[in-house]
């Protein structure tokens, strides 16, 4: 099976709640609201740091955390994907078995963007500052299919990509991360980028996350064969047009 079942998962260390216990770090009030300012301070002056844009996004994000909690729970899809908890990496998804899925299916087109743009599902960081274990796995989920959602999006990972990505996921999650991210992330944009960002992936992007279909809610891992273009369509997303 490409995805591994639940006492695998914990042999190999990838239970999402022995993870928890493991890494979580106890803080006050008065904690996250310094490790949430500190570490906007650092996004804003170096984009790459991406450990500082995961503590502002646990210590900063716990409305927005709920409102994703709440929209997985109404949905069936993702009432499993809370259930089961699976979890995105090279121990729990077995990537050269997607690799030799046909061209056009989501598990190929996925192992297609992590080549391209020398990606790894290992990349994402464990949940630290987030207390109740069931907002913890919600950042921590949004964190592993954010590869998935720039795959099926066809957004590559340079700056006009990411940025177009955050716009969707702003508009989905409310996530203040993901916001200050589309907002401060253009100012980055080349005058090329910017000229190309304005005229049609703003716009593309604002659509496709007020109108799309809540991708957190997709258990992605029980669609590699489903062609692309049928998730897209199920999910309401119409592909850019470049």
């Amino acid at each position: 099976m490409v995805i591994q079942n639940c006492a695998e998962r914990k042999e190999t260390g990838t239970d999402f709640k022995s993870d928890f216990l493991r890494s979580h770090i106890e803080t006050t009030s008065l904690q996250k609201i310094l490790l949430a300012c500190g570490s906007a301070i650092m996004s804003l002056y170096s984009p790459m740091r991406g450990d500082m844009i995961a503590i502002m996004g646990e210590t900063a994000g716990t409305s927005a955390m709920k409102y994703m909690l709440e929209k997985m729970k109404i949905s069936q899809e993702g009432q499993e994907i809370l259930k089961i908890r699976p979890r995105i990496n090279s121990k729990t998804v077995n990537l050269p078995q997607l690799a030799n899925l046909p061209e056009g299916t989501l598990g190929k087109t996925y192992v297609n963007f992590l080549n391209k743009n020398n990606v790894t599902p290992d990349s994402r960081l464990q949940v630290q500052f987030v207390d109740d274990i069931e907002l913890a796995y919600v950042i921590q989920r949004y964190r592993e299919v954010h590869d998935l959602v720039h795959a099926i999006l066809n957004m590559p990972t340079n700056m006009l990509g990411e940025v177009t990505v955050k716009w969707v996921e702003a508009f989905q999650t409310r996530l203040p991360m993901c916001i200050g991210g589309a907002v401060f992330g253009a100012m980055r944009l080349s005058p090329k980028q910017r000229k190309l960002y304005v005229a049609s992936y703003l716009p593309w992007a604002i659509q496709t996350g007020t109108t799309s279909s809540f991708l957190m809610n997709v258990f992605f891992e029980k669609r590699w064969d489903q062609p692309v273009n049928d998730l897209l369509q199920e999910l309401n997303i119409q592909p850019m047009k470049t």
